[in-house]
């Protein structure tokens, strides 16, 4: 069973988050933007301000780890 504990599962899917973000630079990008926009000054990003950028994040985040899994299920 070497290779299947929930740890090395974790540490596996870790490892391959930086090449998937890298996938959706562009998107992380125009988030990243939104949120130093809308929090300027002392003021705290609330909920639903930058939720247009976040979903297409979110859905390039999603697609990149579709195309580079093997037919397994997502799970974020």
């Amino acid at each position: 069973m070497s290779g299947t504990n929930p740890w090395t599962r974790s540490r596996e899917r870790m490892r391959r988050f930086p090449d998937l973000l890298a996938q959706c630079s562009t998107e992380a990008a125009v988030y990243g933007k939104c949120v130093v926009s809308t929090t300027t000054g002392k003021q705290e990003l609330k909920k639903d301000l930058c939720v247009k950028e976040f979903e297409a994040l979110k859905t390039c985040f999603v697609s990149a780890v579709c195309y580079g899994s093997k037919g397994g299920t997502v799970r974020l």
